[in-house]
């Protein structure tokens, strides 16, 4: 396997192209907007000067590394020569349903279909394909150079033949994947989630501010970053919809997002993207906190 599609030039699109291209793949990277293309090459570009400047690689890693992605606006270009293909797109079940219809029908007969849902049933997207025997999630983590786990999430039809070769994919980009069974959330997000939303619910109720929460997190329980730090990193919207696809999915309201969440998002307060969510976020970097509304 040498030739990867990517669907999505977004945060989680240009990390995945980025350690798939790194890895000695040709990847060709698709979007419908150039814009957004241009920018997730040049995110690949800065992040692969960071390695560059700390010697976790030469000058000539990098310009290999970018000359193995070839950027593409067509989705039937970009997938036709594909052996397999990880689709980054929004968490947006019908998006994803559209777009998994469309690379049925553009990509080779023996092409894998791989998406990168932090949530979303892998058995409902390949149920719209004429090849689920040939679809599976492989769940990156943000930032995706950096993370190790990849969730490996198999399908009802998922062969095992397809699993092996994904494992085996994952571990060549020097990733630990891990198998799991296609339930709402899988994993990481069925634990994460309601610990963010119940972080979310301790603030609105007015039991401790953002950093008192998070401090409490990182210091006692020896997480890397605060849950509301987190989510902001994620972005609040991801959240979410994560959180209201775990509710549907499992029907037990323990999912149902705090209204400040969904205050937060409807106010376009999603985060680092937006540059604000339960911190002030300036060039990505956290300058304040911001919270005196959010008891609103």
């Amino acid at each position: 396997m040498q030739n990867i599609s990517v669907i999505g030039a977004g945060t989680m699109g240009n990390g995945i192209a980025h350690v798939f291209a790194q890895s000695g793949y040709k990847v060709s990277l698709v979007d419908i907007s150039e814009a957004a293309l241009e920018k997730g090459l040049a995110t690949i570009a800065k992040n692969l000067d960071r390695m560059v400047n700390k010697e976790k690689i030469t000058a000539a890693d990098k310009d290999k590394t970018l000359a193995n992605i070839t950027t593409y606006t067509d989705m039937a270009a970009g997938v036709g020569n594909a052996e397999l293909v990880v689709e980054a797109a929004t968490e947006n079940v019908d998006l994803k349903l559209k777009i998994f219809k469309q690379l049925d029908e553009a990509a080779p007969e023996g092409c894998i279909l791989s998406t990168n849902t932090s949530s979303i049933s892998i058995t409902k997207i390949a149920a719209v394909t004429n090849r689920p025997e040939k679809v599976i999630g492989m769940h990156f983590m943000n930032p995706v150079p950096v993370m190790k786990l990849v969730e490996i999430i198999r399908g009802y039809s998922t062969t095992d033949e397809v699993l092996n070769v994904i494992m085996e994919t994952s571990k060549s980009l020097n990733k630990v994947p891990v198998e799991v069974n296609d339930y709402p959330g899988f994993v990481a997000n069925k634990i994460l989630m309601p610990m963010i939303n119940e972080a979310i619910i301790t603030l609105h109720e007015g039991t401790a501010g953002v950093e008192e929460i998070d401090t409490v997190m990182k210091l006692g329980m020896a997480h890397p970053m605060g849950p509301l730090q987190l989510a902001d990193f994620i972005g609040l919207d991801v959240c979410l919809a994560i959180l209201r696809v775990l509710q549907d999915g499992y029907g037990d309201p323990k999912y149902a997002p705090c209204p400040l969440l969904v205050n937060m998002v409807t106010a376009g307060k999603l985060g680092v993207k937006s540059g604000e969510g339960f911190y002030s976020w300036g060039h990505g970097t956290k300058d304040l906190i911001v919270a005196d509304n959010f008891k609103k």
